[in-house]
């Protein structure tokens, strides 16, 4: 990511349900995936009671390409059948970054 010019982030919040069985694997492969997709930057992701996993992106194209890859929507349909209770997607514009580092 380049801090001196803007991107987008998707911020993809979720609670598990409790039928997880394969989630692993397929957040892997997802991960996996989305790394060969063109404008894709980076992740971040934690879990506790709840999940939040951050994707970076050059452009709204890039993020609109991914929703719409072909093994990313059978992924999505999949954690709507069976691994989330309820999850929230959040689409932004990072204008600036900065942050601190302590050897």
């Amino acid at each position: 990511m380049n801090p001196n010019s803007s991107y987008y982030a998707v911020i993809f919040t979720s609670r598990h349900s409790e039928n997880t069985e394969g989630y692993d694997d397929m957040a892997n492969k997802m991960e996996t995936l989305a790394k060969t997709q063109i404008g894709f930057l980076g992740i971040e992701s934690a879990r506790n009671s709840i999940g939040i996993t951050i994707s970076y992106w050059e452009s709204l194209d890039a993020i609109k390409n991914w929703k719409q890859q072909t093994d990313h929507l059978v992924a999505q349909q999949k954690g709507k059948q069976d691994w989330y209770n309820w999850y929230k997607v959040r689409i932004c514009k990072i204008e600036r970054e900065y942050e601190f580092f302590k050897d």
